[in-house]
């Protein structure tokens, strides 16, 4: 069951997930009912409720016989949302301590697909305000639906600018509020290498991004005119 996956990841164990998705499905039970429910060995049965009425996802309703009902869905994913919250939070902090942020002038390898791929997401996610991006239809297709609503987007291709990529290599493009950029090089099916690009935040090669961009969207507006 997925909720009981979920519920692991959040910090259950196997049992405890099982057990509170059994009491969530019976409103209110005996131990040995949630436990034929869920699955569980009945000599396990109340430790693990002992242990969910601790975490403040069951409480005990009767005594004779001894019932529990499970407590709210909703108020624990708010305590597990404001708790993961906070995690980050001091999460950030700690890690901005250690470490400054990039240097601006400093330029960044990219090297596989996949590092391309997850970078060219993070931007898309995080933008604020602005992107640009172009090339590589496939990956800009997807990024296009990711791109949080109400940032401006300006798309193009390349098909009208010398390419900036070898022979067997598919070139893209992004750039995100002014601040980041990144040129990454994909190789073509039957191609040799690997994928490889770069990233950035120094203002001028974001800035010559953001212009050949403009300049490709603008090539392709005299083509159709």
């Amino acid at each position: 069951m997925s909720a009981v996956i979920h519920l692991q990841a959040l910090g259950l164990t196997e049992y405890e997930a099982r057990a509170y998705t059994a009491l969530l499905a019976l409103g209110r039970a005996v131990p040995a009912r949630v436990a034929r429910q869920a699955g569980i060995p009945r000599p396990k049965i109340y430790e693990t409720l002992e242990r969910l009425e601790g975490r403040g996802l069951s409480a005990k309703v009767g005594q004779n016989p001894l019932e529990y009902a499970p407590l709210s869905a909703r108020e624990y994913l708010a305590r597990s949302r404001r708790s993961f919250d906070d995690r980050l939070a001091a999460l950030d902090r700690d890690l901005s301590r250690l470490a400054p942020d990039p240097a601006p002038e400093a330029v960044y390898h990219l090297n596989g697909d996949a590092a391309i791929r997850s970078l060219a997401e993070d931007l898309i996610l995080n933008a604020r305000r602005v992107v640009y991006m172009a090339g590589a239809a496939e990956l800009a297709d997807k990024l296009e639906r990711l791109t949080p609503r109400g940032v401006g987007l300006h798309r193009a291709d390349l098909a009208n600018l010398p390419d900036i990529a070898a022979p067997g290599q598919i070139a893209f493009l992004l750039a995100r509020d002014h601040e980041a950029a990144m040129v990454g090089h994909f190789i073509l099916e039957g191609g040799v290498g690997e994928a490889h690009g770069v990233h950035t935040h120094n203002p001028v090669i974001v800035h010559l991004i953001e212009g050949y961009i403009q300049l490709a969207g603008l090539q392709k507006s005299r083509t159709s005119a």
